[in-house]
């Protein structure tokens, strides 16, 4: 060999190894940047006044404005469930000493029967606050909002209603969503010991895997019964793309729904359900290299559509958990990427938002252009609970 020949192998070396050192430093130097960034935006959520009117739901980037709610909407929980887990993650008093303050609020909900979601209102606030303090009047809470959810369940259709508005069109509607209110159900049968809100649940859980999917394993979003013989009389969609596309953050209800059902009833039915769909999700020829889906998979926009964060830390969630019952260690590699790709400034929103809100790039209800590339609210509290699922394996 030349002298000059192994000079300039020797020198491409080094400039190899330099670059590889330069991207390891610049690896380096983002991961606790974005840490950084995250401590800020975890005290956005200190900062943010106590309002029992006011629950934080999403913001308009465009002109800085925060969309506020009251207690009877379907999103008031998962605030207070941030502050929860925050205290959580962090073990600093003053997320704890806010999330009693907010959850408290939330009480006069249990009796609350013009809504199927009083199970995502009553457990991301104090079945989170459980898990960290036994209660007895959390356990109440809960229990008395089972029995009022409850109320809301059909025999002949085997299910629990879901929305009340548009009675002339829906007959008896049930959405994809409801499959995470039976959480609260399962839950208030192992407080009380009243078997009547399991059996409910599972009723619920075997008619939605009955009707609500294709043979590809993607989910309808809406399904529509007759409440006279229980027929389904059609299946549409209120937030996909179109009655055929498939809503990504609806497929993550399901994955979630059926892997927490696992959870309370070891039925081989439900885990074979969330596999499949897990699988559908994963595998999508749609999903971005990030992990972080675009808001419906069959958006003809694509790749120029939007994306839904929402969509990845709920299926992130519930994928930590489906890879401690299924042996496919894909699902873990799933919720791992996706936290990494969230650990960005790509996704964490900047120190200045002023907002009580964590990561952007969401997408709430593309049908009726609301909430589109937002910050939302139960973005980051799937976010936190995947990353609090993630610190206990």
């Amino acid at each position: 060999m030349s002298r000059i020949s192994y000079c300039f192998i020797i020198s491409f070396i080094v400039l190899v190894g330099c670059k590889e050192s330069g991207t390891n430093r610049e690896e380096e130097t983002a991961q606790p940047k974005a840490s950084s960034l995250l401590e800020a935006r975890y005290q956005k959520l200190l900062e943010y006044e106590v309002d029992s009117t006011a629950y934080p739901q999403s913001m308009s980037m465009n002109i800085g404005e925060i969309v506020k709610t009251g207690s009877n909407s379907w999103i008031s929980g998962f605030f207070p469930g941030n502050l929860w887990q925050l205290y959580e993650l962090t073990g600093n008093e003053k997320f704890k000493s806010r999330a009693v303050n907010w959850t408290a609020f939330l009480e006069k909900e249990k009796m609350n029967n013009t809504t199927h979601d009083i199970g995502f209102v009553l457990m991301g606030s104090f079945g989170k606050g459980l898990e960290i303090e036994e209660k007895e009047e959390y356990k109440d809470i809960l229990i008395q909002g089972a029995r009022t959810l409850s109320t809301r369940f059909n025999e002949k259709v085997g299910a629990l209603r879901s929305w009340d508005f548009n009675k002339e069109v829906w007959e008896y509607p049930v959405i994809i969503d409801n499959m995470m209110n039976l959480e609260l159900l399962f839950e208030a049968t192992k407080l009380s010991n009243d078997s009547s809100f399991h059996q409910i649940a599972v009723k619920h859980a075997n008619t939605t895997l009955k009707n609500h999917f294709r043979e590809d394993h993607s989910a309808y979003h809406l399904v529509v019964y007759d409440t006279i013989s229980g027929a389904v009389k059609e299946k549409i969609t209120h937030q996909g793309f179109n009655d055929e596309s498939s809503w990504a953050r609806g497929h993550a209800w399901a994955v979630y729904g059926y892997t927490m059902s696992y959870r309370y009833t070891q039925d081989t039915a439900y885990l074979k359900q969330a596999t499949a769909m897990a699988d559908y999700f994963i595998n999508h020829e749609s999903l971005p290299e990030d992990g972080i889906p675009y808001w419906d998979f069959k958006d003809p926009q694509i790749p120029d559509a939007p994306r839904d964060v929402s969509a990845a830390t709920i299926m992130a969630s519930a994928l930590f958990e489906l890879s401690s019952y299924a042996e496919n260690e894909d699902y873990q590699k799933y919720s791992e990427k996706v936290l990494n790709s969230l650990h960005s400034e790509k996704y964490i929103l900047s120190e200045d938002v002023q907002g009580p809100f964590i990561l952007k790039h969401s997408t709430g209800h593309w049908p009726h252009k609301k909430e589109i590339d937002e910050p939302i609210i139960y973005a980051d509290y799937y976010f936190l609970e995947a990353k609090l699922r993630e610190k206990k394996r």
